[in-house]
């Protein structure tokens, strides 16, 4: 049995009384919509074209090797 790995992303969406932006610091785009969904369908569509067009050497210096949390004012 073959499985393809998926690549997973994050993206945090502020809510807003216009647009709702979607950031994504694992490639550092940004896409918008005018719901929660509109912008979740346009941002995954933004997260495959720049995987589609963008160079080896343009992705992997904005992969995250490393998750850190840390509260305000905390260290890290």
């Amino acid at each position: 049995m073959s499985s393809k790995l998926k690549p997973q992303f994050t993206a945090t969406v502020p809510l807003s009384e216009k647009w709702f932006v979607a950031l994504c610091p694992d490639l550092d785009v940004v896409s918008r919509g005018k719901t929660v969904e509109d912008v979740r369908r346009n941002v995954i569509e933004t997260w495959k074209l720049f995987l589609e067009t963008a160079s080896l050497s343009e992705i992997k210096p904005r992969l995250i090797q490393e998750t850190c949390i840390a509260q305000p004012g905390g260290t890290v």
